[in-house]
């Protein structure tokens, strides 16, 4: 199959290139970490931690990347009316989509305002945080932008940086500060609330501060019954990830209670939770035996370890029966095949 690579003349233009079995946009210049399928199964890379894990795992199914060439994968979606995957490039300033029909990729949308986070809301609309307009944004049937949150109290919002819905309506979000400390995926500016995380109502569109609390919140899940909420606390030392109980109305949080303290090395960023409750935590720093995925218990127990040559930034289940992993790491995007569905 032939490779072809992306310009090395400067002027940004992208082209396509055949990698790990699908089509990539990809920007010049680029640099792709080592990688190949595994050779025999089970998949070594798969590390059951725990034998609970014994019944998530297919041992006929091993890690995939399916495209690869990007600065900063983040935030991917899946979108089973379009068949297709829709994740952040951020630093690229675009939103990539990988097609499950054909593998292919292409550009979704650019520029993204420095898109990082994503989600569906009950509508099937894509909602997405901005980091350099700094908003909460919903994208209609049509593809016009509605704006669903920029400002608290009269001030502007720090990066929105990741995106969940509730089973009411209502979308969940965090306010950390990544896209305002530098101009690499965002524009730098001053900081002019806590960082923090936020509810916008399903019917009034009133925005809620929840909590500000926690130093960098960061990735977001519900529970399957959404009666609790899992945030990860990114610039706490160590990182922490948190839960929440729900008051009755399931508008606003009840006591946390800790999930996990990470080891020293340890880097959860993004996280989804699948129809039994497990936690999927998008893990790494770029040290050996670290990147890629850990799956723990809801009382933050680890049961297995998905090895990736990246750091796992962000995931999502996606697939006919949302059995599949999609796993946006670093450069790359790589999926795997599991015997569990995530959230419907």
């Amino acid at each position: 199959m032939p490779q072809y690579r992306p310009r090395a003349d400067g002027t940004g233009r992208t082209r396509r290139a055949v990698l790990g079995g699908g089509v990539a946009l990809m920007s010049a210049p680029a640099a792709f970490a080592a990688w190949s399928p595994a050779q025999v199964l089970p998949d070594p890379a798969i590390h059951v931690l725990d034998e609970s894990f014994s019944k998530y795992r297919l041992t006929t199914a091993s890690i995939e990347r399916l495209a690869t060439g990007f600065r900063w994968s983040e935030g991917p979606v899946w979108f089973g009316d379009q068949r297709c995957v829709i994740w952040s490039d951020v630093p690229n300033n675009r939103l990539m989509r990988w097609s499950e029909e054909t593998g292919l990729v292409d550009e979704f949308r650019k520029p993204s305002n420095y898109g990082n986070g994503n989600a569906r809301d009950l509508q099937g609309r894509l909602v997405t945080c901005e980091e350099l307009t700094r908003r909460v944004t919903r994208t209609e049937y049509d593809g016009s932008i509605t704006v669903l949150a920029d400002r608290y109290d009269g001030k502007r919002l720090n990066s929105p940086n990741d995106v969940a819905v509730k089973n009411d309506g209502s979308v969940w979000f965090t306010d950390p500060t990544a896209g305002i400390i530098s101009n690499y995926e965002g524009k730098i500016a001053t900081e002019e609330l806590p960082t923090g995380l936020y509810r916008v109502d399903s019917n009034s569109g009133a925005i809620s501060l929840m909590t500000n609390e926690m130093n960098w919140p960061n990735g977001l899940a519900f529970s399957p019954d959404y009666q609790t909420l899992y945030v990860i606390e990114s610039r706490a030392t160590p990182r922490t990830i948190w839960a929440y109980g729900l008051t009755s109305s399931g508008t606003q949080l009840g006591e946390r209670r800790l999930v996990y303290k990470c080891q020293f090395d340890e880097t959860p960023d993004g996280m989804r939770v699948d129809s039994t409750g497990m936690l999927w935590v998008g893990w790494g720093m770029g040290k050996p035996g670290l990147d890629g995925v850990r799956v723990m218990t809801p009382d933050g127990h680890a049961i297995a370890h998905i090895s990736l040559p990246e750091r796992c930034a962000n995931l999502c289940f996606g697939g006919l029966y949302k059995n599949r992993l999609f796993m946006a790491a670093s450069h790359s995007l790589y999926s795997l095949y599991l015997n569990v569905s995530g959230l419907p």
